[in-house]
């Protein structure tokens, strides 16, 4: 059935627009409604709720039809419209814009309903009422502002957009709306609710509010508001108690059911998503039943309203926060509205009603037939000069202000339409012919400068005012707390200052949560049928949540406490003991070398490889240094250093070990008659050794570190009150070969040095070598269990003894009896006692 109306009415749209385009008009019908009228070279054509209640009478025998009636004048809404007529004069008085080109208006009423802003565009398109149609066809109407209502503006804007007639709405805040499929010449110069959902979801967030209700209008404006809302609050675990719904035509009882609701409900924070007229209403009913302690959200329709801005209203709504529109002033407006006058043109629509509106009286016009028995004739000199109504307060305009940039709005697009130039540069010439845009309708959509009015999706940037009533000399106030400003792209910044919040007297912020937080030794138990946001709290048992895995359980199972981190430190004792014992070892392989160096030419040195033995003290040096890096908190840097750091100083240790043990072999071997191996295994071949072999110890630890590196780790142990911090080796595999490389080369050094230890020389290196590499061996062989078994911080106090030890075996082993000799027994650092020549 909708689908055949509309199609209907598309179908009388062509009609009228095709009569349009001949030489002579002929109407084949008309709706019979008034209009603001003024033709010009170019019109404009306005849609407006100057009446907001549409009263539609049928006869008794239905042999007529319908007849539909508007009443309820709306000041407000009337001075939109004269803010179209304003406009328009200033932009016809700029040369700039427009220039030789006249613009002129066709504003009708739509009684806010939608199947009246229907009539009211196919009036509009079928031409103008009020001209000559003797003389001329005048111009079709270009484009349109309509309408205040998103459900008007989606019906007006279904029509006119397969048609390319741009449409500019000044209060249409429905997101619907933005469907460019849809509605394609739709633009309008207030923020859509997508914009405003975020500001309410932000301000909800703000003050940390979960269990809320929400009041909608019974149509597309707060049907879409509140859904989209509820997208955003949701995200933030907020929960919406109740969603009831408001319209203007309902019957008391309907309103009555709402203000049931919120007095069964638990809820302290109430968002009404609803028009002015069509809350206003509840909010009688809800100040007649004294219901208060409610903290009331606001959306833009009618927070700024001055009808619900008393003193009555303010008992149970004081304190409203809302989001507004920012205000502008429009110059010069204000001595354009105090001329309105029905003698200057008698024949004016809804200017007599204006007057009796405000001034109390009915003027006396040719064929008066008003309210004479209920208002007082005017006497004929009344004027505005001096009124204070708020019909005059043009300083702070807010939907006024919008329509004032619509207006703007399509005369810039149609500057740059005809002239192909904007407004500012000098036109040459018209590069469109006005009656062609006339008689063809040339879509000019397209030329709505984005950069000024509107954004990619023909929303404006959202700007929107943070509000608070207030009561100030007995009358309610709107006061700017902060600003709440969304970009193109949605991103938006909330400042809010709760020190300048006047909220109802003696009262702090409300909270609103449908369920308190669970006190310790209770858990949430989910009630069934109910939102998530509210829960019974339930003593813990069996099936409490855990806490997490930084934390533990105390006994009474009713407290989280963080667990003890655990690691070897500098500063404990231990630590203290490993640090100097290493330090000790560090510093005695220094003087060692020192003593090598002094006496490099004494034969006790010469028989034991100067240029080796230095390396290997140089080696043993880094290895009492390494268990440095195993102290402290487990860092990334640190797992790999003590790692490869312990695996290449040992491989340079143990291949210094196995030069020397090589050259004792040799040595022995070289005792036979006719062999030559001594003579070919000189100093070059015992430094391709070392080097080789730490060479292939670097390479190994240069892959582990690429491919799968050292990194800190959290070993969560059985004892429930503490986390040990631990090196994980990354790769198993290189961790292997590193520790393998290792006890293969002091294995192969043992044998060699066994097999040489029956050398007949009073000095036989290979006794010693055999003896440290037996130490060494026994040091890591008894490691293994004890690593695995030592819990916590000592696995790696047992990893430094183990290399500590290991490294105090080669030194005192390989080192003491040569130290010895040169200190407590000189007569033996003999070439004759070294070759065994010397008789005991």
């Amino acid at each position: 059935m909708a689908s055949r109306a509309k199609n209907r009415g598309i179908l009388l749209f062509l009609c009228v627009l095709s009569m349009n385009t001949v030489s002579g008009c002929e109407l084949l019908g008309r709706f019979d409604m008034p209009s603001l009228f003024k033709e010009g070279d170019i019109m404009i054509g306005g849609i407006f709720p100057i009446f907001n209640k549409e009263i539609i009478s049928t006869s008794a025998f239905d042999k007529e039809p319908p007849k539909v009636q508007c009443e309820g004048f709306d000041w407000r809404v009337f001075r939109w419209t004269q803010a179209v007529i304003f406009t328009i004069e200033e932009i016809n008085n700029d040369p700039a814009l427009l220039p030789n080109i006249s613009l002129g208006y066709r504003i009708l009423n739509s009684c806010d309903s939608p199947t009246n802003a229907l009539r009211a565009a196919l009036t509009l398109a079928s031409g103008a009422e009020e001209a000559d149609v003797t003389s001329h066809c005048p111009p079709a109407v270009t484009a349109v502002i309509a309408e205040a209502g998103s459900t008007q503006s989606i019906a007006v804007a279904g029509i006119f957009g397969t048609f390319h007639v741009p449409i500019v709405s000044h209060f249409s805040t429905c997101a619907c709306l933005s469907d460019r499929t849809k509605y394609p010449t739709f633009f309008r110069t207030i923020p859509s609710d997508y914009y405003l959902a975020k500001a309410l979801a932000a301000l909800v967030k703000h003050f940390g509010w979960q269990w809320i209700g929400a009041i909608q209008s019974d149509n597309d404006f707060g049907r879409n508001g509140i859904l989209a809302f509820k997208e955003k609050v949701e995200k933030f675990g907020v929960c919406i108690a109740f969603v009831a719904s408001v319209l203007h035509t309902y019957t008391r009882d309907k309103f009555l059911e709402v203000v049931e609701i919120i007095k069964q409900s638990s809820v302290k924070v109430i968002l009404a998503f609803a028009a002015e007229g069509d809350f206003y209403p509840l909010m009688q009913e809800i100040v007649n039943q004294n219901i208060t302690g409610i903290q009331w959200i606001s959306c833009v329709a009618w927070i700024t309203a001055p009808r619900p801005s008393t003193p009555e209203i303010y008992t149970a709504f004081g304190g409203t926060l809302g989001f507004v529109m920012q205000k502008k002033a429009i110059p010069k407006l204000k001595q354009f509205l105090t001329n309105i006058n029905p003698y200057t043109d008698p024949h004016a629509p809804f200017v007599r009603d204006f007057w009796e509106n405000m001034v109390g009286c009915t003027p006396i016009l040719p064929g008066n037939t008003g309210n004479e028995a209920t208002l007082k004739r005017c006497i004929g000199n009344e004027t505005f000069m001096n009124s204070e109504h708020d019909f005059f307060d043009v300083t702070e305009l807010r939907a006024t202000h919008n329509v004032y940039k619509a207006v703007y709005a399509i005369a810039h697009a149609l500057h740059q339409l005809v002239f192909c130039k904007p407004v500012g540069e000098k036109p040459v010439k018209l590069c469109l012919n006005l009656s062609e845009m006339h008689l063809q309708r040339v879509n000019f959509t397209n030329h709505f400068g984005a950069e000024v009015y509107f954004d990619e999706n023909g929303d404006p940037p959202a700007n929107y005012e943070i509000i608070n009533w207030q009561l100030i000399n007995g009358k309610v106030h709107h006061v700017t707390l902060g600003n709440l400003t969304f970009a193109a792209n949605g991103d938006y910044k909330l400042s809010i200052d709760e020190d300048k919040i006047v909220w109802r007297t003696g009262k702090t912020v409300p909270t609103s949560v449908c369920s308190n937080v669970c006190p310790a030794g209770t858990r949430k138990a989910q009630i069934q049928a109910k939102p998530l946001c509210c829960f019974d709290c339930v003593p813990c048992a069996a099936d409490c949540t855990p806490c997490p895995k930084e934390y533990w359980s105390n006994e009474r199972k009713d407290k989280c406490i963080p667990r003890t981190i655990e690691f070897l430190k500098y500063h404990e004792p231990m630590g203290i003991a490993l640090t100097f014992v290493s330090l000790l070892g560090a510093s005695v392989s220094l003087a060692t070398m020192v003593v090598f160096v002094h006496n490099k030419e004494t034969p006790v040195i010469k028989a034991s490889n100067f240029e080796l033995s230095s390396l290997l003290l140089f080696s043993l040096f880094l290895c009492f240094l390494c268990p440095l890096t195993f102290l402290g908190k487990p860092t990334v840097w640190s797992c790999m250093l003590r790692h490869t750091a312990f695996g290449v100083t040992f491989a340079l240790c143990i291949s210094c070990v196995l030069g020397k043990t090589i050259v004792v072999v040799t040595a022995f071997k070289a005792t036979f008659p006719g062999n030559k191996v001594a003579g070919q295994f000189g100093h070059a071949q015992q430094r391709i050794i070392v080097c080789s072999c730490t060479f292939f110890q670097v390479v190994i630890c240069a892959l582990w570190l690429t491919s799968n590196p050292p990194y800190p780790h959290m070993l969560f142990t059985s004892s429930n009150n503490m986390i040990v911090l631990e090196c994980n080796t990354g790769s198993e595999f290189a961790f292997y070969v590193v520790m393998g490389n290792i006890g293969i080369l002091a294995i192969i050094c043992l044998i060699l040095a066994f097999m040489a230890r029956k050398l007949p020389d009073n000095f036989n290196e290979a006794k010693l070598i055999t003896f440290s590499m037996l130490i060494f061996c026994a040091v890591w062989i008894t490691f293994i269990p004890a690593y695995i078994s030592s819990p916590g911080k000592f696995t790696v106090a047992v990893e430094i003894f183990a290399i500590l030890s290991s490294a105090f075996g080669l030194l005192s082993s390989i080192f003491a009896p040569k130290c010895y000799i040169i200190f407590l027994k000189p007569e033996r650092n003999t070439k004759k006692h070294v070759m065994g020549k010397t008789i005991n």
